[in-house]
């Protein structure tokens, strides 16, 4: 004779208190958003170096001085004055120029570079890291190489007359701005293109063994993933293009000094003639707080037209 052996059901109660989890131990805290004391050091910083700075500045440009005794105030007479100089106004069309031609060559050069740095070539990290020795180096121990490479007597021109004429790169408006857009290029085309590179590696995967599968092929992937998904990173690495275009400086100091004439003098360096040469500390101060102004309603701008104000999302290109 079998007897058959069976177990009675769990109780409900303790069914229900199995699948309960388990109570958190009560050594371990939750960690809430850091207060406003984690911010108080950089925002003391930014504060005495940044915003009381730029105060003082606004202040100045309403101001007359010459580096010596007191300041005087003129109200609007150093605005006035500006408007009305053909050197101010040539001075914001080429910097402008400089700009946009910043944005122009070194965006589609980054994205790039920064694409194929973010794959896994043979050879690609050394190579890598050869690109990127420009940006380990200053603005103006790029200005001072180039001025040397490019010297019309000493330098590459004097050698290669069939190709640079007489060499003289800095005496002619043209090639000076060509000069100065190249240098530029050189010095921060890898800074660019490591912003690409981190985005384009953050892109998942999944995304494009998808596009394989429905036969698209490398370049309708380039232009339908990688594009779009860059977005974020884009409109990020233009708005640094800007802000620094508005406020080159060095570059222009140390390979044309503003020349031929005043053919390459851009807004920042003739904020620096003025104060530091002419000893005009009040329009040097009202061209800075221009650049200032300008410089943030340009990047305001780019972001709002761009919408990139509007993305929630941590992930890269998606809205």
């Amino acid at each position: 004779m079998t007897t058959k052996i069976t177990s009675a059901p769990p109780a409900a109660g303790l069914r229900k208190e199995s699948r309960r989890r388990p109570a958190a131990s009560p050594s371990i805290s939750t960690v809430g958003r850091p207060g406003f004391a984690w911010a108080l050091p950089a925002a003391l910083f930014f504060t005495l170096f940044a915003i009381v700075p730029l105060v003082m500045v606004a202040v100045l440009s309403f101001m007359s001085w010459n580096g010596l005794g007191s300041p005087q105030w003129v109200g609007t007479d150093n605005w006035s004055r500006l408007w009305d100089d053909p050197v101010m106004l040539k001075s914001v069309w080429l910097t402008l120029l400089l700009t946009a031609l910043g944005v122009v060559i070194q965006t589609p050069l980054s994205i790039l570079l920064g694409v194929w740095a973010a794959g896994y070539q043979r050879n690609r990290a050394v190579l890598s890291v050869i690109y990127f020795i420009p940006l380990l180096l200053s603005a103006t121990a790029v200005s001072v190489l180039w001025r040397a490479l490019l010297d019309p007597n000493f330098g590459i021109p004097a050698d290669a007359t069939w190709l640079f004429g007489d060499g003289n790169l800095f005496g002619e408006q043209a090639t000076a701005i060509g000069v100065l857009a190249f240098v530029s290029t050189w010095q921060f085309t890898p800074f660019h293109t490591l912003i690409y590179q981190g985005a384009a590696r953050s892109i998942p995967q999944v995304l494009y063994q998808a596009a394989e599968i429905d036969g698209a092929g490398r370049y309708r992937q380039f232009f339908h993933i990688t594009l779009p998904q860059l977005r974020n990173s884009m409109i990020t690495s233009m708005i640094l293009m800007i802000v620094g275009g508005l406020t080159t400086f060095e570059t222009v100091l140390i390979l044309t000094q503003g020349g031929p004439g005043t053919d390459t003098t851009i807004s920042a360096y003739y904020m620096y003639d003025k104060a530091f040469k002419g000893f005009d500390f009040g329009a040097g101060s009202a061209i800075a707080l221009a650049l200032v102004v300008a410089a943030t309603i340009i990047s305001l701008v780019v972001v709002k037209v761009s919408g990139y104000d509007k993305m929630r999302s941590s992930m890269e290109g998606v809205s």
